[in-house]
């Protein structure tokens, strides 16, 4: 099935990156900025492709993922101007709440007027659970949005999901109102693909 290579394939390259530093996180292990280079294979992203540059719309957009911007030395957050807004999950969650539904039915609206655009949901967790368990539970919030826009009209094929687990949080403190920060689903416009 193709959502399970997908989530296969992120693991895989987590893994690697882990392998590539020599040493695995422990549960509450905090990213740092010299994370390695995402995969040369990665045809979902150009090198290059800051903000306006994409030509998608007049529309500011999210522009770069939250691994380009830990790599940037950049906070992984959603700017407020975006026209896709992050959704928030409940401690151990994936279920899309009332406000989460609301939310992407907005991001859909947005991303059926702006056909050309193609974004990449990523599924982001608190720092509680093992590293494994958070990277899971991170594809399945990403996979919640995913399905729940497809529903709403929204092509599939112009959303792919990753999950950086609890890798790149929004927010560092120990406690519930930082951690609810972290439980997101964050939308990030992707160049599209050339047409072959």
């Amino acid at each position: 099935m193709k959502i399970h290579s997908k989530v296969a394939g992120s693991l895989m390259l987590m893994s690697l990156a882990l392998v590539g530093q020599a040493c695995a996180p422990s549960a509450t292990s905090k990213p740092t900025s010299s994370l390695p280079p995402p995969p040369a294979a990665d045809s979902s992203r150009s090198a290059g492709g800051g903000e306006g540059q994409r030509g998608l719309s007049k529309e500011s957009t999210t522009g770069k993922s939250s691994l380009d911007d830990l790599k940037s030395g950049k906070a992984p957050v959603t700017p407020a101007s975006s026209p896709l807004k992050d959704i928030f999950f409940d401690f151990d969650r994936y279920d899309l709440s009332a406000d989460a539904r609301a939310l992407l039915r907005a991001n859909a609206d947005w991303l059926k007027t702006n056909s050309a655009v193609r974004v990449e949901i990523e599924g982001h967790c608190d720092e509680r659970g093992t590293s494994e368990y958070n990277l899971a539970l991170g594809a399945k919030r990403a996979q919640a949005a995913r399905e729940y826009l497809a529903t709403l009209g929204v092509a599939s094929e112009r959303l792919s999901t990753t999950s950086f687990g609890e890798e790149i949080p929004l927010c560092k403190e120990a406690n519930e109102s930082c951690w609810k920060q972290n439980r997101r689903a964050r939308f990030v416009i992707t160049p599209s693909r050339p047409a072959s």
